[in-house]
């Protein structure tokens, strides 16, 4: 699996174990815990890609000293030393850093190393993106703590223009239906949580699995071959190309047919401004399987 495809289904994974989000329109994080908004941080940890990308976004790309290894966009942020992994972080490899502001996923998995954070002192702002308005809440956090409101707010109006004009795009027009599968045994697939069955109803298409309000979830092959996507899509790999080749795969019709489209790239990994350019692509993409 990509690195994108990785952080996706391990985010997906977690979130299932969070606790609730803080009220929406509240000045706190999805822990729960007040913005530090007095405070003008200069050395950043960002322990999610969503959060590095809106970081740089934000115009505060200069501030970060640390990522995970999952953090590869913009290209600007390979330049950022690695502290490892974004769940469980080490806590010696992040405080090596000398960060002032450590950005979380928020995620059961994270509450402790957020804790033990706090409890020397480094902020910390906990933040589970896992939807398009997600993302839009988040910039404007982390745009008050740190006191770039106004770039906050130009993104997101620029955002919700391309997405009204995404979906005036579609409107009206068939939608082929599609399940989006992260892993082949035992079978996970995006649900109507993730931002990705977003893109899929962007691009015109229909998640048939967005019943599901989880971000993910496990199923079995003979729910897959019972909901009967038009398509499937899978992410770019030597995984994605060989498990629809198995003979218990040729329940699927799409799988049976090759009616599949492969993902790649970091822009269907996790929410970020970049999405409409993702819609974009799938809809090529799926235009083209069509055919």
């Amino acid at each position: 699996m990509s690195r994108a495809s990785t952080w996706l289904l391990l985010a997906a994974l977690c979130a299932c174990g969070a606790t609730e989000r803080a009220a929406p329109g509240a000045a706190r994080d999805d822990a729960g815990h007040a913005l530090e908004s007095e405070r003008k941080f200069s050395r950043i940890v960002s322990l999610s890609p969503a959060t590095t990308e809106l970081l740089f976004d934000l115009g505060a790309g200069n501030l970060l000293v640390g990522r995970t290894r999952y953090c590869q966009d913009p290209p600007e942020a390979l330049d950022i030393p690695s502290v490892g992994e974004g769940f469980d972080p080490n806590i010696e490899a992040v405080l090596a850093r000398r960060p002032d502001l450590v950005v979380l996923y928020h995620s059961a998995v994270n509450s402790t190393a957020a804790s033990r954070l706090r409890a020397m002192g480094i902020a910390t702002v906990s933040l589970r993106i896992d939807r398009l308005a997600d993302l839009s809440r988040a910039a404007r956090l982390l745009g008050s703590a740190l006191h770039r409101e106004a770039r906050a707010d130009s993104l997101i109006s620029k955002l919700q223009v391309q997405l009204d004009s995404l979906r005036a795009a579609v409107n009206g027009r068939e939608k082929p239906s599609v399940a989006v599968v992260v892993w082949d045994n035992p079978p996970i697939v995006i649900g109507g949580g993730s931002f990705l069955s977003e893109i899929v109803e962007l691009a015109g298409a229909r998640n048939v699995f967005a019943d599901i309000h989880q971000p993910s979830a496990t199923i079995n092959l003979e729910t897959l071959a019972y909901r009967d996507p038009d398509f499937l899509v899978v992410f770019e790999g030597a995984a994605a190309a060989d498990f629809l080749k198995r003979p218990e795969w040729q329940a699927v019709r799409a799988a049976r047919s090759s009616r599949v489209v492969r993902l790649s790239g970091s822009e269907f990994g996790h929410p970020s401004f970049r999405a409409p350019q993702a819609a974009q692509r799938l809809r090529g993409l799926l235009d083209a399987a069509g055919r």
